[in-house]
């Protein structure tokens, strides 16, 4: 069967006509884990093809909005610091809205249960466009990182809303597939979001990379609202736990600040980094009691327990950290020891982000065909594993490394469809979005920490004294042979980090997924 002619909503076979109520067993089999009860709901009636692909194609849009305004704004700051004469707090740029998109995914996730998909999409992209708009208007630095802050709450909403959208419209066995079109979509940002940053920044004026997400973003609006009244109501009314989300958030913030600041601003065994560090633990340990004592918490501590929910979370937390934690210092790499421009450097990672939508895709259309569907996974992440430890081991050319890196990203690409699914065909259809705006906040922290990881290791490899933003550090010139050494360490640290990935999916129970199989 063609996954668009799948035109009932829930995970049952059968489709549900207007008006009826779904029993408890269409949550389908294997997604509700006890966390919560599946109560009776009410669907709008099942949705043509025509009607899924536009759904489909509105949240592709809307995600490339999310996905592209993390990669278009860095080809542009040099522009920026020029023009507001301020070079001083220019990473503040990227940060702000790094730090606010990190810590509002939970909420989004959780706020969707609530209050329902179609008044968080509509309040994420709002908040997102408003944001574009404050930065392309901004008269000086300090308020175009104010609004890069607004802009990053809107666009941390965006991703684990439209992944919930897609659990309601998707059973669960089909939902795989179309995981991976999204996966596609990153890859497409990251490609155009250097390219288009650059040619405004060059050409135009650097504030067209914060107004093309107007019209962009309104017609995702045109084209997703008229259908969002046909997507079946799954989120349940409740009150919401302000306290445990502002202690959850909060902590995230100081987590996220130690981490960018940690080896720039402050050494990191200095008071200020302690001091922050230890505020951000404090935090986390006062959210889960509060968590443990309140009836109906932020996030529930029992929804991300149990034999599928951790491991899933843990396994795309690490294996997503270890693909950005990699991409970010490649670049030095290419163009020390390989000699590599700037801008050719910018291509060669292509492979890296083209070649994962590849394993995706191998994935999602496995999870439509067979009962073990994790398998692919396993064995796709564990090669890549095998694959980065080659690459610690031996030194070879650009063009033998690039091979080896395009086999890497396609294993590694395995894992994202397989992590998400499972892990929302594992709890109740009403915890959908909490659970999957937990699973995006993990993943950002996760991937933070890979960063703030891979540039100690080359420090500490390279010497306290070396920096790695360009070729000069203290005063001496980075040498080719040192940082071959140094990033064999790093590629080992890929290598662990994706062999953990792999264990915990073979630890991750497999649980049956609902929908028809082709």
């Amino acid at each position: 069967m063609n996954t668009f002619e799948r035109l009932g909503p829930g995970p049952s076979d059968s489709p549900i006509l207007p008006g009826d109520t779904a029993p408890e067993a269409a949550v389908g089999p294997g997604e509700a884990d006890g966390n919560g009860d599946a109560r009776p709901v009410v669907t709008p009636g099942p949705l043509s093809r025509a009607e899924v692909r536009t759904i489909v194609a509105s949240l592709m849009l809307t995600m490339f909005l999310a996905a592209l305004d993390q990669t278009i704004v860095a080809t542009a700051l040099p522009t920026i610091g020029r023009q507001f004469r301020d070079v001083t707090t220019l990473s503040w740029i990227i940060t702000a809205y790094l730090l606010a998109s990190t810590a509002v995914a939970p909420l989004f996730g959780t706020l969707s249960d609530i209050y329902g998909r179609r008044s968080m999409i509509v309040t994420a992209l709002g908040l997102f466009i408003m944001g574009s708009v404050l930065c392309a208007l901004a008269p000086n630095m300090a308020t175009l990182i104010v609004a890069r802050g607004v802009q990053g709450i809107g666009g941390g909403g965006i991703l684990p809303v439209v992944q919930t959208v897609i659990s309601d419209v998707m059973a669960p066995r089909e939902r795989g597939q179309y995981q991976a079109y999204f996966s596609g979509v990153w890859t497409a940002a990251g490609i155009a979001g250097p390219v288009l940053g650059g040619v405004f920044a060059e050409h135009l004026h650097w504030s067209m990379i914060f107004w093309i997400n107007v019209p962009l973003g309104l017609v995702s609006l045109v084209l997703l609202l008229p259908k969002m009244g046909k997507i079946p109501v799954f989120h349940r009314r409740r009150r919401v736990d302000w306290t445990g989300g502002l202690l959850l958030m909060a902590s995230a913030v100081a987590f996220m600040l130690v981490l960018t600041w940690g080896g720039s601003r402050f050494a990191w065994l200095s008071p200020e980094i302690a001091a922050v560090l230890g505020a951000s633990l404090v935090l986390a340990t006062v959210f889960v009691r509060h968590a443990g004592k309140t009836s109906e918490p932020f996030l529930p501590l029992s929804l991300i327990g149990g034999t599928v929910v951790p491991y899933a979370i843990a396994a795309g937390a690490l294996a997503l950290g270890a693909i950005i934690g990699i991409t970010v210092h490649l670049p030095l790499y290419y163009q020390i020891v390989h000699h590599l421009s700037a801008s050719e450097s910018g291509l060669a990672l292509i492979p890296i982000a083209a070649v994962s939508t590849g394993g995706a895709m191998l994935a999602g259309r496995t999870m439509t065909r067979t009962v073990h569907y994790k398998r692919v996974a396993v064995f796709g992440t564990a090669f890549a594993a095998i694959v980065a430890a080659i690459m610690a081991m031996v030194t070879m050319p650009l063009w033998p490394l690039l091979a080896l890196l395009s086999l890497f990203a396609f294993g590694l690409g395995t894992i994202f469809p397989v992590s998400v699914v499972s892990l929302q065909n594992a709890v109740a259809r009403q915890q959908v979005g909490t659970v999957t705006g937990a699973m995006n906040f993990f993943r950002a922290l996760v991937s933070s920490f890979a960063v703030a990881a891979f540039a100690a290791i080359l420090l500490m490899a390279l010497g306290t004294d070396a920096s790695i933003g360009n070729e000069r550090g203290g005063g001496a010139t980075i040498s080719a042979s040192d940082l071959t050494t140094a990033f064999r360490y790093v590629f080992a640290a890929t290598a662990a980090m994706l062999a953990g990935a792999a264990l915990l999916l073979m630890r991750m129970e497999e649980r049956p997924l609902a929908g028809p199989s082709a």
